[in-house]
């Protein structure tokens, strides 16, 4: 089906077109779209409008192109989050209709490392709580974590139930968090990660870095938390000064 003129640039035409494709499902999910000379001859389009267009898609993570293989429907995430909303794992799981589950992978105490004293303001005596899990929705993993608590905040009897860290600090620990700093870095196939969250080797991933504070201002757990790019969604609101 060819485009339809109208008084917009063809490249904006081409994109709400596959955008409608992909819609009803003509093009589905991680679907190979038809090459360049194909998909540009049913548009009736130029191949250079056709290229405008799906960088814009690219950009949009709508397509993904894979170099000499071809391009890509991307899967719609199923979790989305303003990234100026603090929102435990298990919360994101639980608004999107899913069920949160945990697998512990291993926990334990440590010394702490020179950027632990810096984040934590402790002494080398200190020891530092390390767990690491496997957060899954409706039992698929979509998330590894690392997470730190000084094990002064750690609440002694821990049965590693299914529950968000936040929870728990504040439950038992009496650590309400309040807020925290946040850092997002994209990333590739991880060696250790990717296997750990069933990973395709071209899913990205996505690294949330977290040092979290209590209502006292006071660094309590800091998190790094790898997300499957193609199952979660991070927005910002930015409003103008």
């Amino acid at each position: 089906m060819t485009i339809k003129s109208d008084s917009r640039h063809l490249y904006l035409q081409v994109i709400d077109h596959l955008k409608r494709d992909i819609e009803v499902g003509i093009y589905k999910e991680k679907e190979k779209l038809p090459s360049e000379f194909e998909l540009a001859k049913q548009l009736g389009v130029s191949r250079a409008t056709l290229r405008e267009a799906l960088r814009i898609l690219e950009e949009e993570n709508v397509i993904i192109r894979r170099h000499g293989v071809g391009t890509f429907v991307n899967a719609k995430p199923l979790f989305t989050s303003g990234i100026e909303q603090l929102t435990s794992v298990t919360d994101m799981i639980i608004q999107a209709e899913m069920e949160p589950g945990t697998i512990f992978l291993s926990s334990g105490t440590q010394s702490p490392t020179e950027e632990d004293q810096q984040r934590f303001h402790c002494s080398p005596e200190e020891e530092i709580v390390v767990i690491e899990r496997v957060r899954t929705a409706n039992g698929e993993p979509v998330v590894y974590c690392l997470d730190k608590i000084p094990a002064r905040f750690f609440p002694a009897h821990y049965d590693y139930e299914d529950e968000s860290l936040f929870s728990l600090l504040d439950r038992i620990g009496k650590r309400k968090i309040s807020h925290a700093v946040a850092q997002i870095e994209p990333f590739g196939y991880h060696e250790k990660v990717s296997p750990i969250l069933e990973c395709d080797p071209e899913t990205a991933l996505l690294l949330l870095k977290q040092l979290h504070y209590d209502e006292l201002d006071e660094p309590v757990l800091y998190s790094m938390n790898y997300f499957k790019a193609d199952k979660f969604s991070f927005h910002v609101l930015r409003k103008r000064i």
